[in-house]
């Protein structure tokens, strides 16, 4: 849930931080196309319609056809940070060498068990010695 949250919320960051721009193609007085795109496209319904009634009154073929664009600007607060990204050679280096190119020490060849060993005997009982109990 909160991944998803996380990716709406950059989403929605990064369309408020770019320009969108509404485009609208009329051919005459009609709207025939309109889309979203970021920033100014040419959009073109790919006809020539008679000048009758466009702005020259001739009899001609020409085209009638306009493009209007409506941006979505940003706010005049918002500020677009920057940053500069400084590699550290040395800080890699030990990095790789520390744990990618880390041997795993196989110790299961050579596990030592002292079952037949027997302690040293004790001499003295030191905690009687001292009186020194736990309670």
């Amino acid at each position: 849930m909160q991944k998803a949250i996380s990716i709406v919320l950059s989403i929605l960051l990064l369309a408020s931080s770019t320009s969108v721009t509404y485009a609208k193609h009329f051919c005459g007085d009609y709207e025939v196309l309109s889309t979203i795109t970021l920033g100014k496209k040419d959009l073109t319904c790919g006809m020539s319609v008679k000048a009758d009634d466009c702005d020259d009154n001739e009899l001609k073929s020409s085209q009638c056809c306009k493009n209007k664009y409506e941006n979505v600007d940003t706010d005049d607060n918002y500020s677009l940070t920057s940053f500069d990204v400084q590699i550290n050679i040395p800080f890699i280096a030990c990095f790789v060498s520390v744990f990618v190119l880390q041997q795993v020490d196989d110790d299961s060849r050579s596990i030592h068990f002292y079952a037949n060993y027997d302690p040293p005997p004790i001499d003295k009982d030191i905690p009687v010695l001292y009186q020194v109990f736990i309670i």
